[in-house]
Protein backbone atom coordinates (compact mmCIF):
# COMPACT_ATOMS: atom_id res chain seq x y z
CA UNK A 1 0.00 0.00 0.00
CA UNK A 2 1.78 3.40 -1.17
CA UNK A 3 1.02 6.44 1.34
CA UNK A 4 0.89 9.92 0.20
CA UNK A 5 2.68 12.73 1.84
CA UNK A 6 -0.04 14.86 3.35
CA UNK A 7 -0.43 18.54 1.56
CA UNK A 8 1.18 20.95 3.57
CA UNK A 9 -0.61 24.70 4.23
CA UNK A 10 0.66 27.79 6.39
CA UNK A 11 -1.16 30.68 6.81
CA UNK A 12 1.60 33.22 7.22
CA UNK A 13 1.16 36.96 8.84
CA UNK A 14 3.08 39.54 10.76
CA UNK A 15 3.11 38.62 14.35
CA UNK A 16 0.97 34.78 14.23
CA UNK A 17 -1.45 35.58 16.74
CA UNK A 18 -4.50 37.59 14.70
CA UNK A 19 -4.48 36.78 11.72
CA UNK A 20 -2.84 33.43 10.37
CA UNK A 21 -4.42 31.73 13.20
CA UNK A 22 -7.82 32.05 11.95
CA UNK A 23 -6.84 31.23 8.87
CA UNK A 24 -5.15 27.75 9.96
CA UNK A 25 -8.26 27.29 12.43
CA UNK A 26 -10.55 28.01 9.30
CA UNK A 27 -9.04 26.03 7.29
CA UNK A 28 -8.82 22.98 9.49
CA UNK A 29 -12.71 23.16 9.92
CA UNK A 30 -13.38 23.04 6.57
CA UNK A 31 -11.53 20.58 5.99
CA UNK A 32 -12.84 18.40 8.24
CA UNK A 33 -16.01 18.79 7.32
CA UNK A 34 -15.44 18.36 3.61
CA UNK A 35 -13.53 14.77 5.40
CA UNK A 36 -10.42 15.80 3.64
CA UNK A 37 -8.35 15.91 6.70
CA UNK A 38 -6.09 12.61 5.65
CA UNK A 39 -5.36 15.23 2.38
CA UNK A 40 -3.46 17.88 4.64
CA UNK A 41 -1.32 19.33 7.32
CA UNK A 42 -1.88 23.04 8.34
CA UNK A 43 -0.10 24.96 10.41
CA UNK A 44 0.27 29.03 10.61
CA UNK A 45 3.42 31.16 11.86
CA UNK A 46 4.63 35.08 11.53
CA UNK A 47 7.61 36.72 9.94
CA UNK A 48 8.40 38.34 13.09
CA UNK A 49 9.24 36.19 15.88
CA UNK A 50 8.35 38.56 18.87
CA UNK A 51 5.20 36.79 20.05
CA UNK A 52 6.40 32.90 19.35
CA UNK A 53 5.23 30.55 22.19
CA UNK A 54 1.92 33.04 22.75
CA UNK A 55 -1.44 32.01 22.06
CA UNK A 56 -3.44 33.83 19.70
CA UNK A 57 -5.22 37.03 20.64
CA UNK A 58 -7.83 37.01 22.40
CA UNK A 59 -10.22 38.86 20.18
CA UNK A 60 -9.42 35.98 17.68
CA UNK A 61 -10.02 33.72 19.87
CA UNK A 62 -13.68 35.01 20.23
CA UNK A 63 -14.59 35.46 16.72
CA UNK A 64 -13.38 32.08 16.02
CA UNK A 65 -15.42 30.63 19.01
CA UNK A 66 -18.21 32.70 17.67
CA UNK A 67 -17.92 30.55 14.92
CA UNK A 68 -17.69 27.11 16.50
CA UNK A 69 -13.65 27.04 15.77
CA UNK A 70 -11.33 26.83 18.89
CA UNK A 71 -7.63 28.01 17.87
CA UNK A 72 -5.09 26.02 19.71
CA UNK A 73 -2.37 27.23 17.82
CA UNK A 74 0.92 28.83 19.40
CA UNK A 75 2.46 31.46 17.70
CA UNK A 76 5.87 30.58 15.63
CA UNK A 77 8.29 32.30 13.46
CA UNK A 78 8.37 31.21 9.54
CA UNK A 79 12.05 30.55 9.06
CA UNK A 80 13.81 30.23 5.48
CA UNK A 81 13.93 26.27 6.19
CA UNK A 82 9.95 26.64 6.08
CA UNK A 83 9.78 27.22 2.46
CA UNK A 84 10.69 23.19 1.86
CA UNK A 85 8.38 22.14 4.30
CA UNK A 86 5.15 23.32 2.55
CA UNK A 87 3.46 22.30 -0.31
CA UNK A 88 1.46 26.31 -0.16
CA UNK A 89 2.65 28.96 1.98
CA UNK A 90 -0.63 31.85 1.98
CA UNK A 91 0.56 35.07 2.73
CA UNK A 92 -2.18 37.64 4.70
CA UNK A 93 -0.99 40.72 3.24
CA UNK A 94 1.51 42.14 0.50
CA UNK A 95 3.93 42.74 2.80
CA UNK A 96 4.48 39.68 4.18
CA UNK A 97 3.92 38.26 0.50
CA UNK A 98 7.00 40.30 -0.40
CA UNK A 99 8.86 39.42 2.65
CA UNK A 100 8.34 35.80 1.93
CA UNK A 101 9.48 36.41 -2.29
CA UNK A 102 12.49 37.49 -0.72
CA UNK A 103 13.30 34.63 1.32
CA UNK A 104 12.58 32.22 -1.40
CA UNK A 105 15.32 34.56 -3.42
CA UNK A 106 15.09 32.93 -7.00
CA UNK A 107 14.73 29.36 -5.70
CA UNK A 108 11.49 27.36 -6.75
CA UNK A 109 9.55 27.99 -3.49
CA UNK A 110 8.68 31.07 -4.98
CA UNK A 111 5.70 29.35 -6.96
CA UNK A 112 4.33 28.15 -3.74
CA UNK A 113 4.01 31.44 -2.34
CA UNK A 114 0.58 33.23 -3.13
CA UNK A 115 -1.71 35.84 -1.18
CA UNK A 116 -4.74 34.49 0.64
CA UNK A 117 -7.59 36.59 -0.99
CA UNK A 118 -6.47 35.76 -4.38
CA UNK A 119 -8.93 32.95 -3.95
CA UNK A 120 -11.68 35.10 -2.44
CA UNK A 121 -14.09 35.68 -4.84
CA UNK A 122 -14.87 39.07 -3.12
CA UNK A 123 -11.51 40.40 -3.45
CA UNK A 124 -12.23 42.31 -6.64
CA UNK A 125 -8.70 43.21 -7.00
CA UNK A 126 -8.09 44.05 -3.15
CA UNK A 127 -5.99 40.99 -2.13
CA UNK A 128 -4.79 42.63 1.44
CA UNK A 129 -6.30 41.23 4.63
CA UNK A 130 -5.80 43.74 6.87
CA UNK A 131 -3.98 43.35 10.34
CA UNK A 132 -7.22 43.94 13.37
CA UNK A 133 -4.69 44.09 15.69
CA UNK A 134 -5.36 47.80 16.60
CA UNK A 135 -8.85 47.74 15.89
CA UNK A 136 -11.75 45.85 17.99
CA UNK A 137 -13.95 42.82 17.39
CA UNK A 138 -15.57 44.31 14.46
CA UNK A 139 -12.55 44.38 12.69
CA UNK A 140 -11.75 41.16 13.83
CA UNK A 141 -15.07 39.68 12.70
CA UNK A 142 -14.61 41.56 8.77
CA UNK A 143 -11.29 39.73 9.08
CA UNK A 144 -12.86 36.42 9.93
CA UNK A 145 -15.21 36.57 7.15
CA UNK A 146 -12.41 37.58 4.43
CA UNK A 147 -10.46 35.00 5.83
CA UNK A 148 -13.22 32.11 5.38
CA UNK A 149 -14.35 32.93 1.83
CA UNK A 150 -10.63 33.09 0.74
CA UNK A 151 -9.94 29.53 2.43
CA UNK A 152 -12.91 27.79 1.04
CA UNK A 153 -11.88 29.22 -2.25
CA UNK A 154 -8.44 27.65 -2.00
CA UNK A 155 -9.82 24.20 -0.51
CA UNK A 156 -11.73 24.34 -3.42
CA UNK A 157 -8.89 24.67 -5.65
CA UNK A 158 -7.11 22.16 -4.02
CA UNK A 159 -9.29 19.20 -5.14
Amino acid sequence: MTTTKPYAVTFVCLGNICRSPLGEGIFKKLVKEAGREEEFHIESAGLGGWHVGETPDSRSQIVARQHGISLDSTAQQFRARDLERFDLILALDEDIYHGLLRMAGNGPAREKIHLLREADPQARGNLEVPDPYYGDLNDFETVYQMVERSCQGWLERLK
